[in-house]
């Protein structure tokens, strides 16, 4: 008797984005995006059910399966408030045997309820108790109930400097132990926040090949080698990433870290007295800024400030999540004192009109991610290639560097 080797059975197991996948789905799926932006919501769905087409047209036997092939797989939810203010959650349509999958943008501050008498915005504190209650009235008929967290909740409060509540921590025990089989996350504030669930599936997801891939479609003149382009951390908390950007992209790589008051609390941290560069000269070069989130956008400005200062060409941000709690106004005049081009950020939280219609603006579409990952999980595939974009990211860089790179350098080479 041989023994199968690795490759034989690599169909299997593998998603493929664009061929078929042998694995049958675990049920009907069932898609609950009761506090998500609608052009997201509209997006995903749009994507789910062209790659559905897809399968059938090449296997028209799938198109049998009960709720394999549907023109709207969204389940409408209810999440009304009593006039004290305490609220429950109605589903609407049965979810029994379903794969559900809750997107919740616990980020969206757009959505509101009505209570004494005026309209009041939704916290993420409000957005979470209402993901609960749609778990409690989806428990025990769903056949799996998946969550999509795109902001992790309380991600920021992943840790203990003093004496303090582990708010990250205790939610995500909180989710697992509400009978949820997935929990998927994009960019975590820190990514070690899933040892407080290592038995259970945490996701966390980059976004890094969609922001590099809407950076080089916008500035299609940008000059990626060591001598023209360098990666920049505006802070230590960014370190990692940008080290992953500065080496897909094989440019140096520059930190500021920050000079801290810890006598002086402010808004949940701590005055910055100061900030400090290390790296090469960013003279005549242009600069990427990375982060995971942009709350005000204070720190970027001040980055962007500093690096003017020292000779830099043109400076680029991007973020998976462009909060923008404050700060439209200043990042405006930032923009047209020439500090920063362009910022890119996803469409996974709420942007404002405001936002999405600044010129320096770039808002990236994340939703044909999102629909992979839950044809994925519901053809219960391995999420390896579509959670590690390194492969696709060289891939993208090879393309463009041999497209935009002169014909006489081409030739040297």
């Amino acid at each position: 008797m041989t023994v199968p080797k690795p490759a034989d059975d690599r169909n299997y197991y593998i998603y493929h984005q664009y061929g078929d996948n042998p694995m049958h789905p675990i049920g009907p799926i069932g898609l609950i995006t009761h506090n998500v932006d609608p052009e997201l919501a509209d997006s995903v769905n749009y994507f789910l059910r062209n790659r559905r087409t897809i399968y059938v047209g090449r296997h028209p036997d799938l198109g049998k399966e009960p709720g394999f092939m549907r023109s709207d797989y969204r389940i409408p939810v209810l999440t009304p408030r009593f006039t004290s203010g305490e609220g429950k959650a109605l589903i609407q349509q049965s979810v029994r045997g379903h794969d559900l999958f809750i997107i919740t943008d616990v980020m969206n501050y757009a959505a509101t309820y009505p209570w004494r008498h005026k309209a009041n915005e939704m916290t993420p504190d409000e957005h979470f108790q209402d993901l609960v209650r749609i778990i409690l009235a989806a428990s025990g008929k769903a056949r799996r109930i998946n969550v999509i967290m795109p902001y992790l909740y309380e991600g920021r409060q992943d840790r203990r400097s003093n004496r303090e509540s582990l708010d990250c921590a205790h939610i995500l025990k909180q989710l697992f132990s509400m009978g949820i089989t997935n929990l998927l996350t994009f960019e975590a504030h820190d990514s070690r926040v899933d040892n407080a669930v290592p038995g259970h599936g945490f996701e966390n997801l980059s976004t890094a090949y969609q922001l590099i891939e809407a950076m080089l479609h916008r500035v299609p003149d940008l000059r990626l080698d060591g001598d023209h382009f360098m990666v920049v951390s505006p802070d230590e908390n960014t370190i990692s990433r940008s080290i992953y950007y500065a080496s897909m992209l094989e440019v140096p790589l520059g930190i500021f870290y920050r000079q801290t008051d810890y006598s002086k609390p402010v808004e949940g941290g701590y005055q910055t007295v100061g900030l400090r560069f290390l790296g090469e000269d960013v003279a005549g070069r242009d600069i990427l800024l990375i982060d995971d989130m942009i709350v005000t956008g204070n720190s970027m400005i001040r980055t962007a400030r500093d690096l003017k200062k020292r000779g830099a060409r043109r400076i680029f941000a991007a973020s998976a999540f462009a909060q923008f709690t404050d700060g439209i106004e200043a990042m405006n005049q930032a923009h047209a004192q020439g500090l920063i081009d362009k910022v890119f950020a996803t469409n996974l939280i709420y942007r404002s009109e405001e936002l999405r219609d600044a010129p320096w603006f770039v808002d990236v579409n994340i939703s044909r991610f999102i629909a992979l990952l839950i044809d994925a999980i519901n053809h219960d595939a391995s999420l390896s290639r579509l959670m590690s974009p390194t492969e696709k990211i060289s891939k993208l860089l090879e393309f463009y560097k041999r497209r935009n790179t002169p014909k006489d350098e081409r030739q040297e080479t």
